[in-house]
């Protein structure tokens, strides 16, 4: 593993510790923890013996450690609700989450790649203009509006598409578009920009007046180069689906790690909260370190010495 990597590494490390720190921290920051997992007509007496029993009564590093311990394991608790163990529950919903941040982020780059090379090399044509305003309007509608919307157009008025729950490729097709739309506008943008930056570079004026033709010129000389941008955006963008899916999976009843912690705040299930935050979290990390590492097959010339 070159130095690079090895710093990433670490850095990905320091970031899961932060996350770990303010996972323990939101039962602590929202007030006595005792008092928020008990029900609310709970005795003196009750309250006592529940703060003994948890660990509440030793010291916040003490807890931390013992949070700490029990998080490496994946032990966060059980649910307060549903007297399961909190990440098996997080865990089972988990790949309905993988699901619809992965069709949504298909969604984006099927449209948003060729669209932003397209406005690039058509630039300042009509093409270019709707390619632009398009995107403007994907980066403005709220992604609550937006669900709505296709839900009484497509669902309620003309009865092609399921409006909730998860079951065959239909229910798929609403809540990926809702997903995707926003992330679609922002590749779009960054793929037009680095596309443009990269076609007016002198190694591009050089590869064309030596006859190569424009689609080599375009998909192997332009796009490779202008690729670390745009998998940069793209890393962040997953963990962005993944984190943000929670008012999408609301809207359409989807069975996802984003409802489920809708469901577990009203409840005041925070083990289920912590789990499903701590997950989440880490997974974006990890999509994140994924992306430094691709960055060393785009470019070797990325290395720390």
């Amino acid at each position: 593993m070159n130095v690079y990597l090895l710093r990433r590494l670490l850095q990905s490390i320091l970031v899961l510790f932060g996350v770990s720190v303010v996972v323990f921290l939101i039962l602590h920051l929202t007030g006595d923890p005792a008092l928020l997992l008990l029900p609310p007509d709970a005795t003196a007496e009750e309250i006592a013996r529940f703060r003994e029993s948890m660990g509440f009564n030793d010291p916040v590093a003490v807890q931390y450690l013992r949070f700490l311990k029990g998080a490496l394991r994946g032990n966060f608790g059980e649910s307060l609700r549903h007297g399961e163990p909190a990440m098996d529950l997080v865990v089972e919903r988990l790949p309905a989450t993988f699901e619809l941040a992965g069709a949504g982020l298909a969604l984006a780059l099927c449209l948003a790649i060729p669209a932003g090379i397209v406005s690039a090399v058509r630039r300042n044509t009509p093409i270019d203009y709707f390619s632009t305003v398009v995107a403007l309007l994907g980066q403005a509608m709220p992604t609550f509006w937006l669900g709505i919307m296709l839900i009484l157009v497509f669902s309620v008025r003309l009865g092609w598409l399921p409006s909730s729950g998860r079951g065959d490729l239909e229910h798929l097709v609403l809540p990926a578009i809702t997903l995707g739309l926003f992330t679609t506008a922002r590749i779009t943008r960054l793929t037009r920009s680095g596309m443009l930056e990269v076609l007016g570079q002198d190694y591009i004026r050089t590869a064309r007046a030596k006859g190569v033709g424009e689609p080599p010129v375009v998909w192997k000389h332009a796009l490779r180069n202008a690729s670390i941008p745009i998998v940069t955006i793209v890393g962040i963008e997953l963990g962005t689906l993944l984190g943000g899916s929670v008012i999408t999976e609301t809207i359409f009843a989807w069975p996802g790690v984003g409802r489920l912690s809708v469901q577990a705040i009203f409840n005041r299930d925070y083990p289920v909260v912590q789990a499903a935050v701590f997950l989440l979290a880490s997974t974006f990390v990890m999509v994140n370190f994924f992306v430094d590492v691709v960055y060393t097959y785009l470019d070797p010339r990325i290395r720390f010495h």
